[in-house]
């Protein structure tokens, strides 16, 4: 059997083309067009806000249904409230002062891949009383020095 190809004469190869042609054949493809009217494009845009507010919504009333999440506490929006933190101690060699390591597991927003972060926060510890390995819960006060702005509230459990 015959090759069942056919063969044209203008299957010739063609000019070779400059990127800024290759760029609208490629457009073209897609079959996407720019709007040619600022009136279609505003219409465009209002168009992608409402989508955009939609599911923003969605989300929203998803995370609504989920409930409440383990681990750290969110902090309290900024009204007035201290923020407060869970957190184990790292080291108490400072008079009054522990430093305390805050673990983070945030979902990425996009890729919904789960990010996990620390925070070393220095916090005030009047009497002494927390140790090496203690979780401890603090808040958020007023500057005691350049880097403590938090004081302990409670050891939650004592390290063994």
């Amino acid at each position: 059997m015959a090759d069942e190809t056919p063969q044209t004469p203008d299957a010739a190869p063609a000019a070779p083309m400059t990127p800024a042609q290759r760029r609208a054949a490629a457009r073209a493809r897609r079959g996407r067009r720019r709007a040619a009217t600022p009136q279609e494009r505003a219409e465009e845009r209002r168009a992608k806000a409402a989508a955009r507010s939609r599911r923003r919504q969605q989300e929203r009333a998803k995370r609504r249904a989920a409930g409440p999440r383990e681990g750290t506490p969110p902090a309290p929006p900024h009204t007035g409230n201290p923020q407060v933190r869970l957190g184990k101690v790292t080291s108490d060699k400072a008079d009054k002062t522990i430093t305390v390591r805050i673990d983070l597991a945030r979902r990425h927003r996009r890729y919904r891949k789960i990010v996990r972060s620390t925070m070393v926060l220095h916090a005030h510890d009047e009497a002494n009383a927390a140790h090496e390995g203690d979780l401890v819960r603090i808040v958020e006060t007023r500057p005691m020095s350049r880097t403590k702005r938090w004081r302990l509230v409670e050891i939650l459990e004592r390290a063994r």
